[in-house]
């Protein structure tokens, strides 16, 4: 599951955005300020920023929240002059939405952005198994964040009857483990008691 921070002081818009995120299968964290923001950031697939936020410009936040994640960043604003659109590009962003918006085509554009990143990170990977591409896209929807085996033998069975068992799976770990090491794309960590943590290569 994909989850989204939503980066605005608009209590109510982004309960509402939230809501219909939610409705439409994805995880959400809310943040109020850049500081708030910035320390959600990390594990987050994708990040709606305000322009205007009580601490700071969205577009400052903007250039620092590029240092702590390359997660898709879409600013979500009502400023709308073509200077500000330009300069939230020019801070990192993905992409520019302004308000009013039409909440079928924000959710389009959550998840064109979403598709665009995860066909940048699998061109770049070496040809993988079907399970092999089942574990990293698991891994990839709670990146920077320890799983446990059970979470994972949990996810890679299906309705259908496909499955992992727990003898197989530090094989496929392994296999992806040194895949992505080939590739430069990232890297699995483990740490006891904990599980594994899936953390992506920065430039």
């Amino acid at each position: 599951m994909y989850t989204v921070l939503i980066a605005d002081d608009d209590t109510a818009l982004c309960r509402n955005i939230a809501l219909a995120l939610k409705t439409a299968g994805y995880g959400t964290r809310l943040a109020a300020t850049a500081e708030e923001a910035l320390a959600s950031a990390p594990g987050c697939d994708l990040i709606l920023l305000d322009v205007m936020l009580p601490d700071g410009t969205g577009f400052s936040c903007c250039e620092q929240l590029r240092t702590v994640t390359d997660a898709p960043i879409l600013f979500l604003t009502s400023c709308s002059e073509e200077q500000d659109i330009v300069h939230g590009l020019d801070a990192g962003a993905d992409d520019y939405i302004t308000k009013p918006f039409r909440l079928q085509e924000l959710l389009s554009r959550i998840r064109a952005n979403l598709r665009r990143r995860s066909s940048e990170n699998t061109e770049a990977l070496p040809e993988l198994t079907a399970t092999e591409q089942k574990l990293l896209d698991y891994f990839r929807a709670n990146a920077d964040r320890y799983v446990t085996r059970e979470q994972i033998l949990a996810a890679l069975w299906d309705a259908k009857g496909c499955f992992v068992n727990d003898n197989t799976l530090s094989v496929h770990i392994s296999r992806l483990r040194d895949k992505l090491r080939d590739a430069h794309c990232g890297q699995i960590q483990t740490k006891r008691g904990m599980g594994y943590r899936w953390t992506a290569q920065k430039d």
